[in-house]
C-alpha cells in the first residue's frame, strides 16, 4: 500500500464511510482495536491534567496524556500540543476499554499513531519525494504543516513560491491542504518545499501574451519600479507609480515577455485595496520522486535550480 494513503495529515480521515463506521459503535471499535487500525475523531475537552476527550458516536473516548503525542513522555514536546488540539480531529488507536459509571469508555492513543508514521512512513522519505500536508501554523519565517497523524514539517518562506511575499499569510492559509516536496531530512526533522511544484518560468509565462491586460498583485514597491505578481512563480515589472501599495490588487497592461533574461515589463493601468484570501494552489508537479528542478528557461543567463540527492 502507498503509505501516503494510510498516514495522511489529520482531519482528512475524519469523515470518510470508513472511518465513521469504524467508530460507530463499542463492537467496531473492538474490532478496530484487533486490527490494529488508524481512526480519527474530533477532540471536545482537554481536562486540568491535560488528557484529550475525542468525541465518539458510542460516547467519549480519552487520550491519557501521556498518549497525547510523540515526546510529551519524554519532554520534548510541550503540553500546549494537546491544549490546541481541542476543536480539532486527532487520529488514534484504540488501546483498550474502562469501566465508568457512564459505561464502556475507549482508551485511546494518539502517540502510538504517531509512532506507526514517523516509523512506516516518515523515516523511508527521501529528497524529492512529493507527499500531501496541511498548513497549521504561520510565522514570518516560514509555515509548519502536518505531514501525517499530526507530525510536523517546516516549509521555510523562501521555497514557498518563486515571487517574494512578505508574509506565508500572503500565500497560504491555516487549514489549506497543500503538496510539498521534501527538501531537506536532518534529524528527524523535514523540510518541506513548494515552489518547485508551482512550474518553471517557462510553463507560467505561456498562459499570458503582450497585449493583454491582466490581474495581479503588487508584491514590492522600488524606486525603479513596481513588481506585480501575476502567478505564484511569475512576477514583471512596471514602472514607478505614486501611491502604489504591497498587497493591492492590480490591473497590469503586457508590454513584452523576454525568456532569456527573466523578464515581463507592464504597464500599470491601476491598482486598488481589494483584501482576497490567498487562492489555492495550482500544480504543474504532482508525483515524485524529483531529482532535478531547473526554473530558468535554457539559455538564460540568469540560473535558478536546485538539486535533490536522494539519500
Amino acid at each position: 500500500m502507498d503509505q501516503t494513503h494510510l498516514y495522511l495529515p489529520e482531519g482528512d480521515r475524519i469523515d470518510t464511510p470508513e472511518n465513521r463506521a469504524a467508530v460507530g459503535s463499542l463492537t467496531a471499535l473492538m474490532q478496530a482495536k484487533e486490527e490494529g487500525r488508524l481512526l480519527e475523531g474530533r477532540v471536545v475537552r482537554c481536562d486540568v491534567d491535560h488528557n484529550l476527550y475525542v468525541k465518539l458516536p458510542c460516547g467519549e473516548g480519552i487520550i491519557p496524556r501521556r498518549e497525547g503525542a510523540l515526546g510529551i513522555v519524554e519532554g520534548t514536546v510541550k503540553d500546549i500540543v494537546l491544549i490546541t488540539r481541542v476543536n480539532k480531529p486527532v487520529c488514534f488507536v484504540v488501546t483498550g476499554f474502562e469501566h465508568t459509571e457512564a459505561g464502556c469508555r475507549p482508551i485511546l492513543s494518539r502517540r502510538l499513531a504517531q509512532e506507526r508514521c514517523k516509523e512506516a512512513f516518515l523515516r523511508n522519505l527521501q529528497l524529492g519525494d512529493v507527499i500531501p500536508a496541511r498548513i497549521t501554523r504561520l510565522e514570518t519565517f516560514g509555515a509548519f504543516c502536518d505531514v501525517g497523524c499530526g507530525l510536523p514539517a517546516l516549509l521555510p518562506i523562501a521555497d514557498i513560491s518563486v515571487s517574494r511575499i512578505l508574509h506565508p499569510g500572503d500565500r497560504l492559509t491555516v487549514g489549506m491542504e497543500i503538496l510539498g516536496v521534501v527538501s531537506s531530512l536532518e534529524n528527524d526533522r523535514i523540510c518541506l518545499s513548494h515552489r518547485e511544484l508551482l512550474g518553471t518560468w517557462e510553463q507560467n509565462a505561456a498562459r499570458f501574451r503582450v497585449g493583454e491586460t491582466v490581474a495581479g498583485i503588487v508584491r514590492s514597491v522600488e524606486p525603479y519600479g513596481i513588481f506585480v505578481e501575476l502567478s505564484p512563480n511569475l512576477a514583471g515589472l512596471a514602472e514607478p507609480h505614486p501611491g502604489v501599495r504591497v498587497g493591492q490588487q492590480a490591473a497590469v497592461y503586457i508590454k513584452s515577455v523576454q525568456p532569456e533574461k527573466l523578464k515581463i515589463k507592464l504597464a500599470l493601468i491601476d491598482a486598488t485595496d481589494n483584501d482576497q484570501p490567498p487562492a489555492e494552489p495550482e500544480y504543474f508537479i504532482t508525483t515524485g520522486p524529483l531529482t532535478h528542478w531547473r526554473y530558468s528557461p535554457e539559455g538564460c543567463s540568469r540560473v535558478i535550480e536546485r538539486h535533490f540527492d536522494r539519500v
